[in-house]
């Protein structure tokens, strides 16, 4: 076979190292799990910034991995359809940068409006050490302990049962052992918040894709109706806005890394006309 003529080989050289780079890592976070108990997500994904499992190089390594197949699939799949295009047109070196500039934006974003949702159970934790008393416990553990695992949730049991056995008998002990519980709780709280996957990249390159080429037809796949990609564009932005402000429960999607990686994005293709560049 003509290699030349392969999947593989009509793929422009930085897509396709990226789509083998993050199948392969994907294939290697599920074996080490499964075979040596290595969670490559809790090592290389991004934690929180106070955090003390983050580590600045998350900031990059966190845009490789994937929490399923249908995560990656997608991921992959927008990589292929317009990464393409804009290597092309923008040549493998100036695509790479845009590329993990815009996934490390999204990162960034994703880091400052964790850090505007996790201030006020920061600030409560915090008064608490300083202030620690009865009425104030019970307050810090009905609206800001929220326990982020199963086994947060098992460890906040045995504590209230413990607290209450103590706090009538020996109050002081009981205060002991509630600054210990909390300033655990809020450890192992912030080591809970793990973000994964390319989207914040992948929302960059729909967005350049928009930008370059507003006025191409795209076919959407629910409903199967064709759309210019500039609406396209702004339409996954406005959504991604709603729920980024509106904080759902039980939604995981990163939706401020999403539009970390289209702002990121959009000002460097602003900076790149202005100089003339493309």
């Amino acid at each position: 076979m003509n290699y030349q003529s392969s999947f593989l080989g009509n793929i422009p050289p930085v897509v396709k190292n990226l789509l083998i780079i993050n199948v392969l890592v994907f294939l290697a976070s599920s074996i080490f799990k499964s075979s040596l108990g290595i969670d490559l997500h809790d090592i290389a994904g991004l934690h929180f910034f106070m955090s003390e499992k983050f580590n600045p190089a998350q900031l990059v390594t966190y845009m490789f991995l994937h929490a399923n197949l249908s995560h990656i699939f997608f991921n992959m799949f927008a990589v292929y359809m317009f990464g393409r295009v804009l290597e092309q047109v923008w040549g493998p070196k100036r695509f790479l940068t845009f590329y993990l500039v815009t996934g490390i934006g999204a990162a960034v974003m994703q880091q400052i409006f964790q850090y505007i949702e996790l201030k006020p159970f920061l600030d409560a934790v915090e008064f608490y050490k300083t202030n620690p008393s009865h009425p104030d416990l019970v307050t810090l553990l009905r609206d800001f302990l929220r326990p982020a695992t199963l086994e947060m949730a098992q460890n906040t049991q045995a504590f209230t049962r413990a607290y209450d056995q103590m706090v009538a008998s020996n109050p002081q002990g009981a205060t002991t052992l509630s600054l210990e519980f909390v300033q655990q709780f809020r450890i192992d709280y912030l080591n809970a918040f793990i973000t994964i996957g390319a989207s914040g990249a992948v929302f960059g390159v729909l967005l350049a894709f928009g930008m370059l080429f507003p006025n191409t037809q795209l076919m959407l796949l629910f409903p199967p109706i064709p759309i210019k990609a500039k609406y396209f564009v702004i339409i996954y932005g406005v959504m991604e806005l709603f729920y980024g402000v509106g904080n759902f429960k039980a939604d995981n999607v990163a939706h401020w890394a999403h539009l970390g990686g289209m702002l990121f994005g959009f000002f460097m293709i602003r900076y790149w006309r202005r100089k003339g560049i493309y």
